[in-house]
């Protein structure tokens, strides 16, 4: 009987250890990747009373990610990557700079791992977007990104469904992205 307790406090032991030592690893294999790009939509002057904002499918802008420098930084690569989800993707109008969301009345943007759009997925959305606003937050959709982020560009795609006040000049809008990814160490 003696010596099953000092068994049993050393097989506590080792199982803590071995959670903790776990974690730390699992910890070393999650990290995040934040990606800034720009993009302008043009203006469309006032609508017609009575009728509904237009639909603007803007042209795809092409993301420089930080993804290689990051999965570096974390001691992996491309080919490690297991796991990338959209975590947060924000918007905000930087220019002019009195104008807000009123334009908008719902935003989906898109993403591909070519200009073409050729695997184009939905990434987040918006709807309805709120009023006074100068930065959104969009739902993610929950897709994998994986093949999105490993080779270092991607490309966003945006449709903007306008509301009545349409938009009497062009207005640049930053989107702020954060993706979640685990990986493989090299």
């Amino acid at each position: 009987m003696k010596r099953i307790i000092p068994v049993s406090a050393l097989f506590l032991v080792v199982l803590l250890l071995g959670t903790a030592s776990c974690k730390k690893v699992l910890d070393l294999l999650t990290f995040q990747i934040n990606d800034s790009s720009t993009f302008q939509l043009p203006a469309t002057g006032p609508l017609p009373i009575g009728t509904t904002g237009p639909v603007i499918a803007l042209p795809g802008v092409t993301v420089n990610s930080t993804a290689n420098s990051t999965f570096q930084n974390n001691n992996t690569a491309a080919d490690y990557v297991k796991d990338v989800t959209l975590d947060r993707l924000a918007l905000t109008v930087t220019d002019p700079a009195d104008q807000n969301f009123d334009f908008v009345k719902s935003i989906s943007i898109s993403i591909a791992s070519d200009a073409a759009g050729t695997n184009k997925v939905p990434l987040a959305s918006l709807n309805p977007v709120p009023t006074g606003q100068t930065t959104i937050e969009l739902t993610p959709s929950g897709q994998k990104l994986d093949t999105y982020l490993r080779s270092g560009t991607y490309t966003l795609f945006t449709t903007v469904e306008m509301t009545q006040l349409g938009l009497s000049k062009a207005t640049t809008v930053r989107a702020d992205s954060r993706f979640n990814v685990k990986a493989d160490p090299k």
